[in-house]
């Protein structure tokens, strides 16, 4: 059968890859910066520093995210309130999680929203659930048994669950950009900053003024730019050109490089169970963008020779 697909398609599709691969490796920065000694022995109480670090994480995004808005194409939709809340909330958890797990559970188990995605999109949007679907998710339901029971009653337990909470939030604000799959994705992603910044303001204005020396502010920068914001334009720009399920699959150099730049930056341990739990839900998650569409062109070949 000969290949129909023309050099400018193919340049196209090399340029989405090495731009979603580009906006992984970002992503995976995050942990790095949140374990590094400047920001984990901050002089701030532990229930402060999770929000007072996601708010200021959002509002270095929300600044560096102004250019690429395209104003003129703005418009209000319903489902823009609850995305917003949804990712505020994510954003909340996910952070303050980084401070009260390791970098390798937050990661995990912030990465099951994608299986909840689609079981949440069975629930309320009535999209099919096949056997396939069904094993990815048995799979990432025993990786996160393996995490937060291997660590109950743990230092970790609060941040292990926080990190799941990040993960059903963001499930949340991937069913939402579905529906908002039409509006420009800097608007949407400048909104939902936005709001993560007037969610988070409270804990701010409670917790009174903190000292933040010139490092410390430089970290939390490169948190909202480099590990927020410039790996979302990134990835907005990449997957115009790359089918959803190998964007998945590319994606998921995010969880696995995460707590390995960790470890070798930083020395951070982490129990068995963790790996266990990990190696479990990215099973699941490569079955859901691997097997499964391969699965299902397979059925569609067939079909048609019949």
């Amino acid at each position: 059968m000969k290949d129909h697909r023309t050099p400018q398609i193919d340049s196209h599709l090399r340029r989405g890859r090495l731009l979603l691969i580009a906006a992984a490796l970002l992503w995976s920065a995050s942990g790095v910066v949140l374990k590094s000694p400047p920001l984990v022995n901050w002089d701030v109480p532990l229930e402060s520093r999770g929000p007072i670090l996601a708010c200021y994480r959002a509002a270095f995004a929300l600044v560096f995210l102004l250019p690429f808005v395209r104003w003129k194409r703005i418009r209000w939709r319903p489902a823009l309130l609850p995305m917003a809340f949804c990712f505020g909330v994510m954003n909340l958890l996910y952070i303050t999680a980084l401070t009260r797990t390791t970098a390798a559970a937050a990661i995990f188990l912030q990465y099951t929203a994608s299986i909840w995605a689609f079981v949440f999109g069975w629930l309320f949007l009535k999209e099919r659930i096949d056997r396939g679907n069904l094993l990815a998710l048995l799979l990432a339901v025993a990786g996160i048994g393996w995490i937060v029971a291997g660590d109950w009653g743990g230092p970790n337990t609060a941040g292990n669950l926080m990190a799941l909470g990040a993960g059903l939030s963001y499930a949340g604000v991937i069913l939402c950009l579905r529906q908002l799959r039409d509006e420009d994705s800097a608007w949407l992603i400048f909104l939902d900053h936005v709001v993560s910044v007037a969610i988070l303001l409270p804990w701010v204005v409670v917790a009174g003024r903190v000292e933040i020396d010139a490092v410390q502010w430089s970290l939390i920068a490169a948190l909202g730019i480099t590990s927020m914001a410039l790996p979302y334009v990134v990835f907005a720009r990449g997957i115009r050109h790359v089918p959803t399920q190998e964007a998945g699959l590319l994606l998921l150099l995010e969880p696995i490089l995460n707590p390995v730049w960790v470890a070798l930056a930083w020395g951070e341990e982490n129990p068995v169970e963790v790996w266990i739990g990990g190696g479990l839900i990215l099973s699941g998650l490569a079955i859901r963008y691997l097997l499964i569409p391969a699965g299902r062109a397979l059925r569609r070949q067939s079909a048609r020779k019949s």
